[in-house]
């Protein structure tokens, strides 16, 4: 009697620890699948943008003392450039592009901000994707999401052209558009700080038809130019206007249109136009500046650098006398598998420029694809219709020692 009932508790307890074991395993399961997940998507949407843009770093540029000679060297500006963000709006813009190509977007400029540390960030144009025919309610909360992804602090100075998207080609730009771009970015055209000159240009009104617009934006170069030659002369008080003389350092110009060129066919480079579009004729007003616009800004502003956006591609070229105009590739996934940003140190005497990659998408994609790979091994595995990675190992090995 004792026997029989001690082989029954025996029994029971066997059973009860058999049937304990599926859902330990069930749950180990769902452990190493949870853990895969988490570890794919830290990786994937924060550490890899501190993996790359860690990397970067300001370039050297020799900073001259001060005017008698004496003193530290005055530190150079660092400046970051990016161009064509093309924020999506309410017309063309699905949830989940927005979600996926506007968190790019985000977490690359803040992890530059912090990794980083620019004084200045300028966006040469094409910050919106729509701006050019949104509604007021539309523009109100495409403006509300950019400043929520582009948030800076406020040691950081922000500035912004307008391209054709943020504003319409000159067909379609008016003055209510300019007005609304203004309002939500600094309209000042000319920027001086740490005795470097910059002049960022609302390209678009570089139509040269007389138009109310157009003929307002060229006055206001006019007067700029004005400004930046008499700094450059002996200065004579009262004769550079009411706020004084500007540095006298030769200014560099910002737009989003590239000045006038026939082609990307002389741009090199993994960003550049690819090699089928290189050779196609750029159309004056509409791909680059026209030959008269580009001939007007190099002789009255007689810049020493020059940057724009638009083409969304890379380039470099040389415009007259050797001034150099780069053109920068588009910050956003949307428009290019590997976007990037420049770097700029400045002095009143010198600039040197770097680039800074960030990280691919298709990186991104294959390490998610990866990792789906992954768990479905190891789904697989569980429910015993593949055999365990390392018993094949195992029995491989054993087979090769046994032989």
């Amino acid at each position: 009697m004792d026997l029989t009932l001690g082989s029954s508790r025996h029994t029971m307890a066997v059973i009860r620890l058999g049937s304990g074991r599926p859902p330990t395993r069930r749950a180990f399961l769902l452990l190493k699948l949870t853990a895969v997940t988490l570890s794919v998507l830290l990786f994937c949407e924060f550490l890899i943008y501190y993996g790359v843009i860690v990397r970067c770093h300001w370039p050297e540029v020799e900073t001259p003392a001060d005017g008698r000679g004496r003193g530290p060297p005055e530190p150079a500006l660092r400046a970051m450039f990016l161009a064509d963000t093309h924020l999506l709006g309410a017309v063309r813009g699905h949830w989940l592009d927005k979600l996926r190509r506007e968190w790019q977007m985000e977490r690359a400029f803040q992890t530059a901000l912090w990794l980083l540390q620019p004084e200045v960030v300028f966006i040469l144009g094409d910050v919106f994707d729509e701006g050019k025919w949104s509604s007021s309610q539309a523009w109100a909360d495409d403006v509300g999401r950019f400043q929520t992804m582009f948030r800076h602090p406020a040691h950081v100075q922000l500035r912004v052209v307008a391209g054709n998207h943020d504003v319409g080609f000159h067909y379609q730009m008016n003055t209510y558009k300019i007005k609304r771009f203004e309002k939500v970015f600094n309209p000042e055209r000319l920027f001086s700080w740490k005795g470097i000159n910059f002049v960022l240009v609302n390209s678009v009104a570089m139509e040269g038809d007389g138009c109310d617009i157009c003929s307002g934006a060229e006055a206001e170069l006019l007067e700029i130019s004005r400004q930046l030659n008499c700094s450059r002369e002996e200065h004579h008080p009262g004769r550079c206007g009411d706020g004084g003389p500007l540095p006298a350092s030769a200014p560099v110009l910002l737009q989003h249109f590239p000045l006038y060129r026939r082609s990307d066919a002389h741009c090199s480079g993994e960003d550049a136009a690819p090699p089928a579009e290189r050779g196609i004729p750029f159309q004056e007003r509409y791909d680059v500046l026209s030959q008269e616009a580009s001939r007007k800004l190099l002789w009255w502003l007689r810049p020493c650098l020059v940057l724009s956006g638009h083409t969304h591609h890379a380039c470099e070229v040389l415009h007259g006398a050797g001034v150099l105009e780069v053109s920068v590739p588009s910050f956003s996934w949307r428009n290019r598998n590997d976007p990037s940003f420049i770097m700029g140190s400045f002095t009143p005497t010198d600039y040197v420029l770097a680039k800074c990659p960030l990280p691919r998408e298709d990186t991104v994609l294959t390490t998610y694809c990866g990792a789906a790979g992954c768990l479905v091994v190891l789904t697989l595995v569980h429910v015993r219709l593949l055999a365990s990675p390392l018993h094949v190992g195992w029995n491989l090995l054993r087979k090769f020692k046994t032989t």
